[in-house]
């Protein structure tokens, strides 16, 4: 199992970036996919999710109306579309993949780091 992030990196406040994250080793579509975020200093949190079956999403509220979550099924492959990005978004950003019965996710990515200062 591979869960592979990338389009991390150095943005000024506003701006936008996009991460993917590329599954492989088990079946995509079968799993709900989450994009978590660790601070330094911090626990890591949830940023958002989005199902395997009807592709409802939910994000944290600090995200919100800033950040999408979506997925392609064919390509395996899940993304974080964040716009608007504010200093305190500054983190490692992680990709998590899990089955729909539990509450966190069974599969990791290494992580890419995000950091938004002028």
């Amino acid at each position: 199992v591979q869960l592979v992030e990338s389009g991390g990196g150095l943005v000024q406040p506003g701006g936008s970036l996009r991460l993917s994250c590329a599954a492989s080793g088990f079946t995509f579509s079968n799993y709900v996919m989450s994009w978590y975020r660790q601070a330094p200093g911090k626990e890591r949190e949830l940023v958002a999710l989005i199902s395997n079956h009807d592709r409802s999403t939910k994000y944290v509220d600090s995200v919100k109306g800033r950040f999408t979550i979506s997925r392609d099924n064919a390509k395996n492959t899940v993304y974080l579309q964040m716009s608007s990005l504010k200093p305190e978004d500054t983190a490692v950003y992680f990709c998590g993949a899990g089955p729909p019965w539990r509450l966190d996710p069974t599969y990791w990515g290494q992580g890419t780091q995000v950091t938004v200062s002028s």
